[in-house]
């Protein structure tokens, strides 16, 4: 009845967090609440996994890039980076790769990918070359540079700390960086030649002929005799209709308008919406349609422009609607189309709810675009304006950085205790603030790493993993141990499609772990594996630093099937020949 009740529990959490329905951490808790009320685990057990100093690591993590990234030592090294790359195209994605791997082998790989996105755009367009050429293999490379160390993804460090609590020894912080360097290395090689030549290209648009713009904006006269005259712009009778007043030609005036702002007799209103119902209301509101096609320049003055803003990991524009935002408030910038996994979305957008990856097409004032360059929740896409490197502070971060390294590969302290006295240093020295440093832990992520960890303790407890332990010998037994190890090795990859990385690796873990013993094998080879093929699943766009790469790529789903499906088979291929010489099956 438990082990029913386990797995029933699981089939639900990957439905769950396939669609979204409800927020992972959510249904993380809801798990666990479920498992201590039904007593299969204790109330202890559940709530464990949040105590353990695995946790502890990820968070100073987050907390140390964050100081790194607030020094400006991380944009000073992408200015660098840039100028190194304008002399040739393979030249440039060579860097950027190699550049992008050695960074994310010590931080969190969405943080490196947010980092170098905005400044590859920019980059791109100068050189006249398409970006889609060079953010795909970013956001490989940044994903792949992670499985070199122990720090490299919070995946590493979640498994490391469940074996530890299984009793076998944690992994080192080193320990695999001989196998996560060929993967790493197998992953710039096929880039370079098979991946480079698969890649779309995709040219170069206005904003407002790639947005399609035209087929939705109409520009309006307002009679003097119109009810509409001396309305409020955002209370008139065109809002009510469903309609969106984006600028107002005042005379020789092309503005944005604001919430004091009302409509005066002969004005000519920019507006968007369904050009049907704007024709059935025209004789009833004294309005004239202007019949030309809307071009960019009708959007674009000397005091207006057009961008697009990409929303980054930790934004707190995540979840929330544009309305819910005020986002004409809070940036001064009216949202006129989103576009989100290649699909553009107009209808509504003040209710639409936003995640991280959207790319939002904007407008507004030069100043207020200025303000947005050192924003935490939104990228200014394709204009890079580099923090000013504070080089004593820079060099403090990378210093307590670097120490907490060596610290802990010493086992002069724990790992644990090494990087949380390192993240403290960089409040204490004033490399980033208190409030900056806990904005940018992923509380979600921690959640979910905790919860999972006494999922698999309930795993254990039930019985499920003994029972799924004894199916998978049963089936793949007979063929050997490798083909046991192989069918763990699949089976992660395909299930880190609907969970995230970490999740899927805990789940399958317990389950291998158990398997391994009844085999006769070595636990910590099965362990390592499965944790090194959460990390190289690169079939779909669903991993968070691919997800910030799709719309500014102008990717589509096949992209990254057609790409990265050979490489992600070339990679299983790579750890289940080099698992066994590492840690002898």
């Amino acid at each position: 009845m438990e082990i029913a009740l386990v797995l029933t529990l699981l089939v639900i959490a990957v439905v769950l967090f396939a669609t979204e329905k409800l927020s992972v951490e959510l249904v993380t808790l809801l798990m666990l609440i479920i498992l201590a009320s039904t007593r299969i685990i204790t109330a202890e057990e559940a709530f464990a996994g949040f105590s353990s100093d695995f946790l502890i690591i990820i968070a100073s993590i987050f907390i140390l890039s964050a100081a790194l990234q607030e020094t400006g030592v991380l944009d000073f090294a992408v200015v660098r980076l840039v100028r190194l790359a304008k002399q040739s195209r393979n030249l440039m994605l060579f860097t950027v790769m190699i550049v992008t791997g050695v960074v994310s082998a010590f931080m969190n790989n969405t943080t490196v990918t947010a980092m170098f996105v905005t400044p590859l755009v920019g980059l791109s367009r100068r050189i006249n070359s398409s970006p889609s050429k060079l953010l795909m293999p970013l956001a490989f490379a940044a994903i792949l540079g992670g499985t070199c160390t122990l720090i490299g993804t919070s995946t590493n460090v979640a498994v490391s700390g469940y074996i530890a609590k299984s009793g076998l020894p944690p992994i080192g912080i080193f320990e695999i960086s001989g196998i996560g360097f060929i993967i790493f290395l197998v992953g710039v090689v096929y880039m370079m030649t098979i991946g480079q030549r698969m890649l779309p290209e995709h040219e170069d648009q206005k904003l407002a002929e790639e947005y399609k713009l035209q087929k939705y904006l109409t520009e309006i006269i307002i009679r003097p005799d119109s009810p509409l005259v001396g309305q409020l712009v955002f209370a008139s009778d065109l809002t009510s209709l469903h309609f969106r007043i984006l600028n107002i030609i005042r005379g020789k005036d092309n503005f944005l308008p604001d919430f004091r702002t009302r409509i005066s007799a002969n004005d000519v209103l920019l507006v968007e919406g369904d050009l049907d119902n704007l024709i059935k209301v025209k004789e009833t509101k004294g309005i004239d349609i202007m019949a030309d096609i809307i071009l960019e320049k009708d959007l674009v003055t000397d005091n207006i422009r057009l961008a697009e803003l990409l929303v980054v990991r930790q934004s707190d524009l995540i979840g929330r609607t544009v309305k819910e935002v005020n986002f004409l408030q809070r940036y001064g910038l009216v949202v006129l189309a989103i576009s989100r996994y290649g699909e553009t979305l107009r209808s509504k957008i003040g209710s639409i709810q936003l995640q991280i990856g959207d790319l939002l097409l904007v407008q507004g004032s030069p100043e207020r675009f200025s303000q947005l360059r050192t924003s935490s929740n939104v990228a200014l896409l394709g204009e890079f304006e580099p923090l000013l490197f504070k080089k004593r502070k820079g060099i403090i971060a990378i210093s307590c950085f670097t120490i907490a390294i060596l610290l802990g590969t010493m086992d002069l302290l724990p790992l644990s205790v090494a990087f949380l006295l390192a993240a403290i240093c960089t409040i204490l020295f004033r490399c980033i603030s208190s409030e900056k440093a806990y904005a940018a832990i992923d509380f979600k992520l921690l959640v979910l790493i905790g919860g999972m960890t006494a999922f698999g303790t309930a795993m254990e407890n039930s019985g499920a993993a003994d029972f799924l332990a004894q199916g998978i010998v049963d089936v793949l037994g007979p063929l050997g141990k490798m083909a046991v190890l192989a069918g763990f090795v699949v089976l992660t990859v395909l299930l880190t499609q609907p969970m995230s990385n970490a999740a899927a690796a805990l789940v399958i873990v317990p389950v291998a772990l158990r398997t391994a013993a009844s085999l006769g094998s070595d636990p910590r080879a099965f362990a390592i594996a499965i944790m090194l093929a959460a990390s190289v699943s690169l079939v779909t766009p669903f991993e968070p630093a691919c997800i910030l790469v799709y719309s500014p790529g102008k990717y589509r789903f096949s992209d990254f099937i057609k790409v990265g499906s050979p490489l992600t088979l070339l990679l299983i291929i790579v750890i289940l020949v080099l698992v066994p010489v590492f840690w002898p099956v």
